[in-house]
């Protein structure tokens, strides 16, 4: 895929920075976008263009602002004077409790996990017609099955699916819209051991995934899905079959 070029959100980090590394391996040029993760970016951004110079560049940009969302697409378009990919990945995520919950939360988790991903694909949309791009949603599981105390986070990736096909039928025939729903790849932080067996319980193929299971369906997804849009691929081991 040499001389194209992806816009990936949320890349710094997780499965960010894996789907970033493996499309910068297939030739393409990369645009990291971070808010917070300067540190990783800086290492990321440090090691790709090690490996090809002038390959990537960051940008950073708080997501749950709608202001920095055309200077985020006019940097990345900049980069190499277009776009043939938008991975949509940044993701806030934390519990609210449905007794404490608030609008701030509301706000933050909606902007950066659905708001987000439906402007800046506006903003790209015209250089992503012009190159017969795609774009790429990474939602979870809980789109269709809700975590307890996460309400406003589970809502977030239920919009992205429908967001995800909306955009499919609109965009249509000349950007093909999908997402990708990862069971569990990475473990968050903060999980005990007992939560994790719980859900590798849950989970038909009895373990977890691993960051190639994405980068891997990302890659399909881009280079041989020509005839697919509006869907969501479930790479979770199967946890979705389980009641």
């Amino acid at each position: 895929m040499i001389n194209k070029t992806a816009l990936i959100t949320g890349a710094a980090k997780r499965i960010g920075a894996a789907i970033t590394e493996r499309l910068h391996s297939t030739g393409m040029n990369v645009i990291i976008h971070y808010n917070s993760s300067g540190r990783e970016a800086h290492e990321l951004i440090g090691k790709l263009n090690g490996i090809r110079r002038d390959s990537a560049i960051m940008i950073q940009a708080d997501l749950e602002h709608k202001k920095y969302y055309s200077a985020l697409i006019d940097a990345a378009l900049d980069f190499k004077g277009g776009l043939d990919v938008l991975i949509n990945n940044a993701s806030a995520y934390y519990a609210t409790p449905l007794a404490s919950l608030d609008s701030q939360q509301w706000n933050e988790l909606m902007n950066t996990n659905l708001k987000a991903p439906l402007f800046l694909s506006q903003l790209a949309a015209e250089s992503l017609r012009l190159n017969k791009g795609c774009i790429i949603n990474i939602t979870d599981i809980h789109a269709n099955r809700p975590l307890r105390s996460h309400s406003i986070y589970s809502i977030t990736k239920a919009g992205l699916i429908m967001l995800t096909q909306s955009l499919a039928k609109e965009m249509a025939p000349s950007i093909r819209v999908n997402a990708i729903s990862p069971g569990i790849i990475l473990w968050p932080d903060d999980m005990d051991e007992e939560k994790k067996n719980k859900i590798l319980d849950e989970t038909m193929m009895k373990r977890t995934g691993n960051l190639e299971d994405i980068t891997k369906a990302v890659l399909f997804l881009i280079q041989d899905a020509d005839y697919i849009t509006g869907q969501v691929l479930n790479i979770d081991g199967g946890r979705t079959l389980y009641s």
